[in-house]
């Protein structure tokens, strides 16, 4: 094999959104050697979807001048003898998708995905939101070789990351977003030091008591079940903000229902007589919903269609029954 330097060993990066851009702006200001960059296509958005916006990754990508694919199928002859043509020595993936073969093969040095947990726990699409709703009090961030099944393949590195008790999806977000561009420059040097020793997950995985998955989120996930306790429901909420967000419907004094998305919260450890889902409220500066073990305040909400606001704001323009 030639000798191998950042400045010329050839990387291609794959990723999507602003989580990824950390590690693709460390490795351009690192000075490694990025050939190109794969992300998603252009995206609609706006009132009637016409306007076509790029990924924070392209738009990262084009302002230094890298070329850019942006495939609709990752196993297209077209996009597969474009990516054949950068001839890169090690790929990177940082939150984008999964990989056909034919694509986490093609690089001599193998492709690397940098992954927001501590694998093998919370392997799937949304290991950050889990973790918090889980209720977890330290995650991180995981280097690991892609395989064929998904986030199984041979672990690289990875950094622990403490969760504070009022920390929410977007504060451990910004956390291993940080620690993760690190981690990706970190694993890349040691490549190319031929210094690495990974590590296979099936070790790891008959040693650990139980595995936790971190499955796709979709809305009826994000529905908030009174029912639960105070500490649950609480983990689950600040797991989910601000996005997706936690969700419940309330009904005002004239009976109507009304869809609130919840971001911000307190616990509140009482005990009462209260069914679970019963609103407490003195209709001017706090609202709580009582659980089968205390009161969840609500702090900060979002009624459906409209802006996000204080509680003490959203009491101002409406009359729940409490």
């Amino acid at each position: 094999m030639d000798f191998l330097s950042k400045n010329n060993l050839r990387i291609v990066f794959m990723g999507t959104p602003d989580f990824a851009v950390e590690s693709l702006r460390a490795l351009v200001e690192g000075n490694y050697n990025v050939v190109g960059v794969i992300t998603m296509p252009d995206k609609p958005v706006g009132k009637h979807q016409s306007v076509l916006q790029a990924s924070p990754v392209k738009q990262y990508a084009l302002s230094q001048n890298l070329p850019v694919l942006q495939p609709e199928k990752l196993k297209d002859p077209g996009f597969l003898e474009a990516l054949k043509a950068w001839n890169a020595d090690l790929q990177i993936v940082v939150a984008f998708r999964m990989l056909p073969e034919v694509v986490w093969d093609m690089p001599r040095l193998g492709t690397f995905n940098l992954h927001a947990s501590l694998l093998p726990q919370y392997r799937g699409a949304a290991p950050i939101n889990w973790a918090i709703i889980n209720g977890e009090k330290e995650t991180g961030i995981t280097t690991f070789f892609l395989t064929h099944e998904i986030d199984t393949g041979k672990i690289i590195y990875r950094e622990k990351v403490p969760v504070e008790d009022t920390d929410n999806a977007e504060i451990v977000h910004d956390k291993l977003m940080h620690l993760g561009a690190k981690l990706v420059v970190k694993t890349v040097d040691d490549i190319l030091n031929n210094s690495i020793q990974p590590i296979s997950q099936e070790e790891m995985v008959a040693h650990t008591p139980e595995l936790k998955p971190a499955p796709k989120i979709f809305k009826e996930t994000c529905r908030i079940d009174w029912n639960k306790n105070t500490k649950e429901i609480y983990d689950f909420i600040r797991g989910l903000s601000p996005y997706p967000g936690a969700w419940t419907e309330l009904t005002t004094s004239k009976g109507e229902r009304l869809n609130l998305k919840v971001f911000e919260t307190e616990k509140i450890n009482q005990s009462h007589e209260l069914p679970a889902g019963a609103i407490v409220s003195d209709g001017k500066k706090f609202m709580d919903i009582s659980t089968p073990d205390g009161f969840i305040r609500l702090k900060n909400i979002q009624q459906a269609g409209g802006k996000r606001m204080s509680v003490e704001d959203f009491l101002r323009g409406i009359r729940l029954i409490y």
